[in-house]
């Protein structure tokens, strides 16, 4: 990560000093979905580093949610340098402006090289954390955007069409969006505490009440603390007496179907007035 800010941040001073002088609003948005990559990467680094701390007795879980509020920010910023770029953009088709397409050209092709660069150095971690994951899209698609800053130079250059370059800061914008969308409904998931994604908890249920000395359950609660951190909860109704190894056997089991590690479970001897309530089942 800081590799990626390093040249993140390198290449951000450029495209915006290339934009200026070359005129073209389509490096610029580019820099804008830079500065978006280069304040994830730089959110995500400061997560990881205080979500490391230990818990204390006020925050039992320590500081794991801190990933997802960043994600969260993230995926705010991306759709305010969305609004932007689209704006910017409209006007320019009412008013085109004069783009220098051979600078444009030049300034976008090392915006790509630095893009895919960056693309490499966090692919490794983005199927591990929901934070480096929103970094990794946000490098991709800003590689997608100096594509089309590329093509609207080449355009520019060979047909001297000057609609080309706010077209290409629509579409940069355009590509914006799906990823901040993404983003933000996942970093919500966790944050409204939805069942997590690839947890079935009928299954799950059903798994559990297919033990022989559960009788029933109640109050059954999975949710995400951070990313790659599922955690379960249930009130499990017993015999009178619970036979040995009741517990292990029944976490061992959310463990291995469902990739639940972290289980809390009650368990409750004797008939239960509130064993299967239709709120918690």
């Amino acid at each position: 990560m800081l590799l990626t800010i390093a040249v993140t941040g390198s290449v951000l001073v450029l495209q915006v000093t290339g934009g200026l002088l070359s005129g073209s609003l389509a490096l610029l948005a580019d820099s804008g979905h830079m500065l978006t990559d280069l304040s994830g990467v730089t959110l995500a680094l400061l997560a990881v580093q205080v979500a490391q701390r230990s818990p204390t007795l006020r925050r039992t879980f320590g500081h794991y949610r801190l990933e997802i509020l960043a994600a969260l920010a993230n995926a705010v910023l991306l759709l305010g340098v969305f609004v932007w770029v689209a704006y910017q953009a409209v006007r320019r088709f009412g008013q085109p402006a004069e783009v220098q397409g051979g600078l444009m050209l030049a300034v976008a092709l090392v915006g790509l090289a630095a893009n895919l660069a960056g693309v490499a150095l966090l692919r490794g971690g983005k199927d591990h954390s929901l934070n480096l994951r929103g970094a990794y899209l946000e490098v991709l698609g800003d590689a997608l955007g100096s594509v089309a800053a590329i093509g609207a130079a080449v355009v520019v250059l060979l047909t001297g069409w000057q609609y080309a370059d706010p077209a290409a800061s629509l579409l940069i914008g355009v590509l914006i969006l799906p990823r901040a969308y993404l983003l933000l409904r996942d970093a919500l998931r966790v944050l409204l505490e939805a069942t997590p994604e690839g947890v079935d908890l009928a299954a799950l249920r059903t798994h559990l009440l297919a033990d022989p000395a559960v009788r029933g359950l109640h109050d059954v609660h999975a949710w995400t603390i951070t990313s790659g951190m599922p955690v379960l909860t249930a009130h499990v109704v017993t015999d009178d007496t619970p036979p040995a190894g009741l517990l292990a056997r029944l976490r061992t089991c959310v463990a291995d179907h469902f990739g639940i590690p972290h289980t809390t479970l009650q368990l409750e001897p004797g008939p239960h007035p509130r064993c299967t309530p239709p709120a918690h089942a």
